[in-house]
């Protein structure tokens, strides 16, 4: 049984959560020959503030600063 664990940054919708739930869970019974109903998958929403990529927090990085503002402002 596929046990899935995927961070995203908080502001995601219900509907894109699905949908990736969807995607992923197709292709572990594509590729795993996983049983669609054992594939188990969960999602930690997490904050600009507590993630760094490269040494530099997401909430402080000006290369991220379109996509953190559109995730905050569907918040």
């Amino acid at each position: 049984m596929p046990n899935i664990t995927v961070e995203l940054l908080r502001g995601r919708t219900v509907e894109q959560r699905r949908d990736f739930a969807k995607a992923v869970a197709d292709h572990a019974v594509a590729i795993l020959g996983a049983r669609r109903q054992d594939v188990r998958m969960v999602f930690s929403e997490i904050t600009p503030d507590i993630v760094a990529n490269g040494g530099v927090l997401a909430s402080e990085d000006d290369s991220r600063a379109g996509v953190v503002a559109s995730l905050a402002d569907d918040a």
